[in-house]
């Protein structure tokens, strides 16, 4: 048996025992679902733009079990909240908290669009870091849909169950996200980034062959958490709609990057530093989409780090850790880096020739040592296949 099939075989029986000393019986099976890292596209996916996501080896684990009654019990494998207990038919957005609003929200949006969620006992694992921006929510989400989805027999298709991970985060969690997370989740495929369209919702995998170009994505978690619902993120996308208003389009997809000098002309300093990020980081996605096609993977660097640049500077999302990250990475031997998800904290991305991946490493151990910052969590990722049942 392959390694890969070896250990997931070893995180379902896991999953299982785990739930099974909980709840006294076997779960009717267990699904899982991974974080992701963008690879490019920050805050476009909200804006109807372009996103390049790809999923990573890193996954939330769910074991459930079908109930009689209304009632849902949920544990989880970490935090000491212990057993939370529910009645499902008195679930409402204002009455959902904590790590229990991610499979609560998705079970109640489900119920919301005409699917009779019955009962159920569920324990959750995840290895992706929270806070992190690898989309630890996202994972919990995408992984309950598909239990309860296959369980209730709803038959919604992975599209469809994109949706209703948005619509859980946007509604019960409070956080304003597009469908970035969810259709990295849900849709990707091992070696393969997701070219997703955020207007259409039409996705398109894209070859991203790290290991046959000799490459290695490093991702820097600094450890500075970040939460989506807080009001920077909120600000972000006001400011994004406040500017398609003024400059009377359905959404910034719609402006195109010679159309920024006119739109300078029109709006404040600080909502034109905002839009020009959107227009320049859809044209940014559209350009590594082409490159990996045409090139592969070691063309892409110089696009990322312009990513970067734009997050730092025009939409101001970036924090000293991310931005050392980047600064230590390039200076030592990276083709290109960038900070990853919604920003104010979570992780960096570099793109390094894998010999290098010791060197780099240090060097960004180093750094942050001796910036005085907490030391940061450093790992190694490659193009992962999406969500599903394991057992």
């Amino acid at each position: 048996m392959a390694n890969g099939k070896r250990d997931q075989a070893k995180v379902t029986a896991d999953a299982a025992a785990r739930f099974a000393e909980v709840f006294r019986a076997a779960p009717d099976g267990v699904w899982q679902a991974p974080g992701r890292v963008n690879l490019i596209g920050e805050h476009t996916d909200y804006n109807e733009g372009f996103v390049l996501p790809f999923a990573i080896g890193h996954t939330a684990r769910v074991a459930v079990r079908l109930r009689e009654d209304s009632t849902a019990r949920l544990i989880s494998s970490y935090g000491d909240e212990g057993l939370v207990t529910v009645d499902l038919t008195r679930l409402a957005p204002s009455n959902m908290q904590g790590w229990t609003a991610y499979p609560l929200g998705v079970a109640w949006v489900l119920g919301q669009q005409g699917v009779r969620v019955p009962g159920f006992d569920l324990f959750l694992d995840s290895s992706v870091p929270t806070g992190a921006g690898l989309s630890s929510s996202a994972a919990i989400e995408c992984a309950v849909a598909l239990a309860l989805n296959d369980l209730a027999g709803a038959a919604l298709s992975r599209e469809e169950l994109v949706l209703v991970g948005q619509r859980a985060e946007n509604e019960v969690v409070g956080a304003p996200t597009g469908i970035l997370d969810q259709s990295a989740s849900l849709l990707s495929t091992e070696g393969h980034a997701v070219f997703l369209d955020c207007r259409s919702r039409q996705a398109e995998q894209v070859p991203f062959d790290l290991a046959g170009s000799q490459l290695v994505v490093l991702v820097v978690d600094t450890r500075v958490s970040h939460a989506h619902a807080t009001g920077d993120y909120a600000a972000r996308r006001a400011s994004c709609e406040l500017g398609a208003e003024v400059l009377g389009v359905p959404a910034l997809r719609d402006l195109r990057v010679d159309e920024l000098a006119e739109a300078a002309g029109l709006l404040d300093d600080e909502t034109f530093r905002r839009v020009r990020h959107i227009v320049t980081e859809n044209d940014r996605v559209l350009c590594t989409v082409a490159a990996l096609a045409e090139q592969g993977p070691t063309a892409v660097g110089e696009l990322l780090t312009a990513s970067h640049l734009s997050m730092r500077d025009d939409f101001e999302i970036s924090c000293p850790e991310l931005d050392l990250a980047v600064e230590t990475a390039l200076a030592n031997g990276a083709l290109g880096a960038r900070m990853t998800g919604g920003g104010f904290g979570g992780s960096a991305i570099a793109l390094i020739p894998a010999a290098t991946e010791a060197g780099t490493r240090q060097a960004i151990l180093t750094a942050f040592r001796h910036a005085g910052f907490r030391e940061p969590d450093i790992f190694a990722v490659t193009p992962a296949a999406g969500a599903g049942r394991i057992g």
